[in-house]
C-alpha cells in the first residue's frame, strides 16, 4: 500500500475517507490506522450507543499512540456538513466549544479519520448538558494494588447496588481497574450527581475499609488499595467509554462484561484483535442500559447521613 493512500469506508449512507491507512497505530501489536477504523466499524452499535448525544471529547494520536496525545473538545473548522456537535460552556475559562455529539457510526469514523483513538464522553446529553444522566464508578487501583482487590471491590458495589435496587452495567477501564455505570434520572446538576457518588463510596470503603480508600489527595492514599474515584462524575470531567480502545501499545478496549465475569476476565486479553469476535457472539452487554433511569434520592439521603458537601470540583 502506498504511503499516501487512502480507502473509502461505506458507514451506514455515509462515504468516509481514511487517509494513511496503514500508519502503524500501535506498535506492540502493528496495527493500523485501518484497523482502528475496522474495529469500531466491528462494534459499531456498541461505541453509538455510548456516545449517542454526549459532548466528547476526542484523544487524538496523530503518529500513534507512541507519539503525542492530544485532548481535543472543539470540532475543527472543515469539519463534514453532517456531522453533529453541541456547544458546551467552560465556565472557569468564560468560554465555549462545539464538541463532537455522535448520533451515527460515520461520526465516530470520521473521528478515527481524525486520528482519534479513545472517545472521552460527558455523563450527560445535549438535551441537558448541565444535568447528568449517567452515575459512573470508577474503581481505581492504586500502585501496589493488585487486580484481585478490584474484582473483590467490584463485587462490594455490586452487592450495595442490588440492596439499592439498582442495576449496575459492568466493564473493563481498559487499563488497570473497573467501571461500572448506571442510568439515572437527569433531575440533578453535577454537583449533586457527585456528591451521590462520594456517599457510595464512602459505604463501599465502610465495608471493605482494608482494601479500599477514598482519600482525595493522590500523597496521602495508601499504595495498597484501591480509589473508589467519585470525582470522575464532576462537571467536564471524563472516562473513556464502553468499547473506546485506549492510547496504549497494545490496543486495549474498555470492554463491557458481565456480572459473573467479574472473577475471570482478562483485561488485558481485550483488545481491538479480540472484542469484535466476542461482539459478534455476545452482542452489545450494555444493549439495556437505557431501559431504566434511577433516582438519587436514596445515595442523597445517604450523603446528608455523612454530612457530605454539595461541591463540585
Amino acid at each position: 500500500m502506498a504511503k499516501d493512500s487512502a480507502v473509502e469506508l461505506e458507514v451506514g449512507h455515509r462515504t468516509v475517507r481514511v487517509s494513511n491507512p496503514d500508519r502503524v497505530y500501535f506498535p506492540a501489536r502493528g496495527e493500523t490506522k485501518l484497523d482502528l477504523a475496522r474495529y469500531y466499524l466491528a462494534v459499531g452499535d456498541g461505541i453509538v450507543r455510548a456516545l449517542r448525544e454526549r459532548p466528547c471529547m476526542l484523544h487524538r494520536f496523530p503518529s500513534g499512540v507512541a507519539g503525542e496525545k492530544v485532548h481535543q473538545k472543539r470540532v475543527p473548522n472543515g469539519a463534514p456538513s453532517w456531522l453533529e456537535t453541541v456547544r458546551v460552556h467552560f465556565p472557569r475559562f468564560g468560554r465555549y466549544a462545539d464538541e463532537l455529539c455522535v448520533t451515527e457510526l460515520a461520526h465516530v469514523v470520521w473521528a478515527v479519520q481524525m486520528s482519534t483513538v479513545e472517545f472521552h464522553p460527558w455523563n450527560s446529553r445535549r438535551a441537558d448538558t448541565e444535568r447528568p444522566d449517567e452515575w459512573r464508578i470508577d474503581l481505581d487501583p492504586m500502585p501496589e494494588c493488585g487486580f484481585g482487590t478490584v474484582r473483590r471491590v467490584a463485587h462490594v458495589a455490586h452487592e450495595i447496588l442490588d440492596e439499592l435496587g439498582i442495576r449496575g452495567w459492568p466493564k473493563t477501564s481498559g487499563g488497570s481497574g473497573m467501571h461500572v455505570y448506571v442510568r439515572i434520572e437527569p433531575r440533578w446538576g453535577f454537583a449533586d450527581v457527585r456528591r451521590a457518588a462520594l456517599a457510595f463510596a464512602r459505604e463501599v470503603e465502610r465495608r471493605a475499609p482494608d482494601e479500599v480508600t477514598t482519600t482525595w489527595w493522590r500523597k496521602d492514599r495508601d499504595p495498597k488499595k484501591l480509589f473508589v474515584d467519585y470525582n470522575q462524575n464532576a462537571r467536564d470531567h471524563t472516562i473513556a467509554s464502553a468499547y473506546s480502545v485506549r492510547g496504549v501499545p497494545e490496543a486495549l478496549v474498555s470492554t463491557p462484561i458481565r456480572w459473573d465475569e467479574v472473577d475471570t476476565v482478562a483485561p488485558r486479553e481485550c483488545t481491538i484483535a479480540t472484542v469484535p469476535a466476542r461482539f459478534a457472539e455476545l452482542g452489545d452487554l450494555h444493549a439495556g442500559i437505557d431501559d431504566v433511569a434511577y433516582s438519587l434520592e436514596p445515595l442523597l439521603e445517604w450523603a446528608d447521613r455523612d454530612g457530605l458537601e454539595a461541591e463540585d470540583s
